[in-house]
């Protein structure tokens, strides 16, 4: 999935947030802040798909920042990292509404799992909101938004189906085939035309020029969402 979900990561201890940065790089394209302060106008100038936020930041604790993003709009799942592992502190870390809480030192690998159960979890979810473009993607509701050009795209439940199955899979083209078994199902007995239907009027709804895709775009035998 190389870079293709921004976690936001916001943390006062240098040498930790940088080294944290270079290990989930590998999966996830990483943007850091080094206080409360910063983090909140990241978060506000950007989308990401999860944050990563120390308890003990310099400027504003990080349960007051938790509280901030939320009352921002930000609903994308926000992972604590605290130093104190008190139950008060974690009650009161999911009161400002924190989704989890990892008390340092903690292994890079549990991080990791957390950090994949909250993405999972969300992309289930009714709040969840994708990237895609020039749109914010709101699978649940079935909407494409546009805030720059104020253009909504309501989607059929097919055609959401196809865009959340392609982000998924980044930068990677998915075949024709395994677009029709996961949004369709193996025995539904549809061809593959009846994709190329739906494709069709995805980009007709997407694209400035469909007869030129530039987001949903064909590749090797099948088609991909261009970051």
């Amino acid at each position: 999935m190389g870079g293709s979900k921004r976690i936001l990561l916001v943390d006062d201890d240098a040498p930790l947030r940088q080294s944290l940065a270079e290990q989930l790089a590998d999966e996830y394209e990483c943007v850091e802040a080094d206080n409360g302060a910063n983090g909140l106008a990241a978060a506000k100038q950007g989308m990401f798909e999860l944050v990563l936020l120390d308890v003990g930041l310099p400027d504003i604790d990080g349960r007051e920042v938790c509280r901030k993003l939320r009352a921002a709009g930000v609903a994308c799942p926000i992972i604590m990292l605290t130093g104190a592992a008190a139950e008060s502190d974690t009650i009161a870390g999911l009161d400002a509404g924190a989704n989890d809480y990892v008390a340092k030192p903690f292994r890079l690998g549990e991080l990791m799992a957390r950090i994949r159960v909250q993405l999972r979890q969300h992309e289930a979810s009714e709040d969840a909101v994708f990237a895609i473009g020039p749109y914010s993607f709101q699978p649940g509701r079935k909407l494409l938004v546009d805030a720059s050009a104020k253009k909504k795209v309501r989607l059929t439940e097919k055609e959401a189906a196809i865009l959340r199955f392609l982000y998924r899979a980044g930068e990677q083209p998915v075949t024709r085939e395994t677009l029709l078994g996961e949004v369709w199902g193996y025995n539904a007995g549809v061809n593959t035309h009846t994709l190329e239907t739906h494709i069709y009027r995805l980009r007709q709804k997407m694209e400035r020029d469909p007869a030129n895709a530039v987001i949903l775009v064909t590749a090797a035998g099948g088609y991909r969402l261009a970051r």
